[in-house]
């Protein structure tokens, strides 16, 4: 049977005392918990916000990277472009004075007769050599016929001897390369 017993104004506040400690008690560990569990999740998202923004850092990095490398490709190619312009235009300065030398010079070469002549019968036996042909018609100045016929007389003559090969030589009187040249 049950026995009712009647607790005391005492006993009922001792009573409520531990039940006020107890859910205390509870609701500390569950708020303790709480804040475990909020700070794992602060600490993982954090951390991948960290990695985010690392991420983009290197990704920019490596951005700002290449285009200084692409900056110092162009630049060198730029300085060896300019470096090769320069050394193009003074051999072509270098040429050009070697090209007005030489037309000086030949323009002085035919008024030493014995070397003339000997210039032509160098450069007409050059020139059967290199067209290998047995008929040829050459060019040259009016004033120039008979050193040229005279040349290309000699020149036929040596290189019957070197090729044993006939080669006959004619000048083109219609067509005679002008005064100057």
């Amino acid at each position: 049977m049950s026995q009712v017993h009647a607790l005391s104004d005492d006993q009922v506040g001792q009573e409520l005392r531990k039940m006020t400690a107890f859910i205390k008690q509870e609701a500390e560990e569950k708020a303790r918990e709480i804040q475990i569990k909020a700070d794992e999740e602060f600490a993982i998202e954090k951390s991948k916000l960290v990695r985010q923004e690392t991420d983009a850092i290197d990704s920019a990095y490596a951005k700002k990277f290449k285009q200084a490398q692409m900056s110092q490709q162009i630049t060198r190619s730029t300085m060896a472009n300019k470096t090769r312009l320069r050394v193009l235009g003074a051999r072509q300065e270098l040429l050009d004075e070697i090209f007005e030398a030489a037309s000086a010079q030949l323009g002085q070469a035919t008024h030493d007769l014995g070397r003339y002549k000997d210039i032509l019968r160098d450069l007409i036996l050059e020139g059967f050599y290199a067209m290998n042909e047995p008929e040829l018609v050459i060019r040259a100045r009016q004033a120039d016929y008979d050193a040229v016929r005279e040349a290309a007389g000699w020149a036929s003559a040596q290189y019957k001897h070197k090729t044993d090969k006939d080669v006959k030589a004619t000048i083109d009187a219609e067509n005679p390369v002008p005064e100057g040249r």
